[in-house]
């Protein structure tokens, strides 16, 4: 009979779920940590937590029986996705349970930064009636600012256009029509939107676009009175740049619910005027934590019992003997995906892929939704997009995925072509397999080239002239930057051409800005990829 390992609180509901649950047994252990907790993984088939508890590898260390975790929560950070995959434990999460309680969460910021409720209700506490002290402003034709327009983004969106506000947005997948459809102007930046909005709402993973998003630099273009909310993650506000703009005057307040560290009691935003904090509230429903609570408790029986697999975090649903035979098209794709996740300019609507070849045997499914895993890694939180869920994100968003696929070759054996469709742009990117595991680049924007698709690049648009790559060669090694490979592709001498280097490291800004002085190059820009066999955890 299968064991259950209940590691955190859960609601009655989830609780109840288990006592009902025929052929299950299960046992509620808390706050275990250490030798404790490696020991009683090895005694269960599965285990439920929340954020509670940190399941290491040294937790999972010769643990020959446990089968699968499901978190109780979007979160995974705190389980070791690597060991757990390396030892063939799925792990799960419930992404959609906490979807509307925290949209809620940041309505709610945003109305109590309007009317002063925190201040108005301490002064009546403090024996004060201070009417005049605490004018309010109105919602109502107020255009509000929102990044990240995924499941909670988009549950914002509604109440805000209820309130009859102006809702404005930006998020580099989804398309212009699903924007229309739910009543979103969609801006091609942030930048684009700061001097708009009176009041800025975040949604989006931390990531390294997101971090300091709004910072000292981007106070000097924000609306003055402008009122920022954060219920996604700390850090994506500087926290010392909402203290000089509250300082300053420039921002009209401030409402967070999340902190670059965790736990948080000490603030220089703590009691200052026009200032709404919370300590990390936004899950905090009961009915929030009933929904995520059941959801997990299903996928582990629905797991243990049938083998079904949903919103998994670190494998792809199919058979190893499937996945060995593509793991090379299939990293293939996902290279694809990630390279056009960072080069493509936001407002997504489409993308076509074309298998050719011998791969036009494969599972185009399989293939496609890793491309798909790829195109939006950078997007989500960490383990967010895989092989499982990244086409089902991707439609959320209003971007429509097809295929198709020719046994007829071309130029090479098997390739894999990406075609994206943008509001008034169209970009294309191709790749191969070389050998069984060697990913190769061998088409960028209409251009055929062949470079490794692996490690940093660095990718040029530039006038086919004389003296392009010594030049680019020069800057990079004025600054230290070393060249591994380099591929170009044209179709005539003297038009268009593109460029791809592949770099040992990172180059600097002022490299770039260098590079992009030159006035026969168009465009440039750096591309981070995984090192040359070096696979997500969904795809090992």
């Amino acid at each position: 009979m299968p064991k259950i390992l209940v590691l955190d609180e859960l609601s009655p509901e989830g609780l109840a779920l288990l006592d009902a649950a025929e052929g299950f047994e299960y046992e509620i252990r808390l706050k275990l940590a250490g030798e404790e907790l490696r020991k009683s993984l090895a005694e269960f088939d599965g285990a439920i937590c929340r954020s509670g508890v940190k399941i290491t590898a040294e937790s999972l260390e010769g643990n020959t029986r446990l089968r699968c975790i499901a978190r109780a929560g979007v979160g995974t950070d705190n389980i070791d996705k690597d060991a757990a995959t390396r030892l063939g434990i799925v792990v799960m999460n419930t992404p959609t349970g906490n979807t509307v309680s925290t949209a809620e969460h940041a309505f709610c910021l945003m109305m109590a930064l309007s009317r002063n409720v925190a201040s108005a209700n301490q002064s009546l506490v403090e024996g004060r009636w201070d009417r005049k002290k605490y004018m309010g402003t109105q919602l109502a034709d107020k255009t509000v600012g929102i990044v990240g327009l995924g499941r909670i983004g988009q549950e914002f969106a509604k109440r805000a256009l209820a309130f009859e506000m102006r809702v404005i947005g930006f998020d580099p997948f989804i398309s212009s029509e699903r924007a229309a459809e739910l009543g979103i102007e969609l801006y091609s930046s942030v930048k684009e939107m700061l001097p708009l909005v009176d009041y800025l709402t975040v949604h989006t993973p931390l990531t390294p676009e997101t971090k300091g998003l709004i910072n000292l630099e981007a106070l000097e273009i924000i609306k003055p009175g402008a009122r920022l909310i954060n219920c996604a993650r700390g850090g994506i506000y500087e926290e010392a740049a909402l203290v000089e703009g509250m300082k300053s005057g420039k921002l009209g307040g401030v409402a967070l619910d999340v902190y670059a560290e965790e736990p948080c009691t000490d603030s220089a935003l703590f009691g200052m005027e026009n200032v709404v904090c919370t300590p990390h509230l936004g899950a905090s429903t009961e009915e929030a934590q009933t929904q995520v609570a059941v959801e997990a408790v299903q996928l582990v029986t629905n797991f243990l019992k049938s083998g079904e697999i949903r919103h998994a975090v670190n494998v792809a649903p199919i058979d190893p003997k499937t996945l060995e035979s593509m793991r090379g098209y299939l990293d293939v794709a996902y290279r694809i995906g990630l390279l056009a996740g960072q080069l493509h300019g936001g407002k997504l609507k489409s993308c076509k892929l074309n298998y050719r070849g011998e791969v036009a045997g494969k599972d185009a499914k399989l293939l496609t939704a890793s491309f798909c895993a790829g195109l939006l890694e950078q997007a989500m939180d960490e383990g967010g997009a895989n092989i499982v869920n990244a086409q089902m994100l991707l439609a959320e968003r209003g971007v429509t995925i097809s295929s198709e696929s020719s046994t007829e070759m071309g130029s090479f054996s098997s390739s894999i072509t990406a075609t994206l469709e943008e509001d008034g742009r169209t970009s294309q990117v191709g790749g191969t397999l070389f050998g069984n595991d060697m990913p190769r680049l061998i088409l960028l924007d209409g251009q055929r080239l062949e470079a490794y698709l692996d490690g940093t690049l660095f990718l040029f648009a530039h006038n086919d002239v004389p003296g392009i790559i010594g030049r680019v060669g020069t800057i990079f090694g004025n600054h230290s930057v070393n060249i591994a490979q380099m591929a170009v592709g044209r179709s005539s001498a003297g038009g268009n051409a593109v460029g791809v280097l592949n770099l040992d490291g990172v180059p600097p800004q002022a490299a770039v800005d260098e590079v992009l002085q030159s006035p026969a190059i168009t465009s440039a820009r750096v591309v981070e990829l995984p090192a040359a066999g070096e696979l997500p955890t969904w795809l090992r």
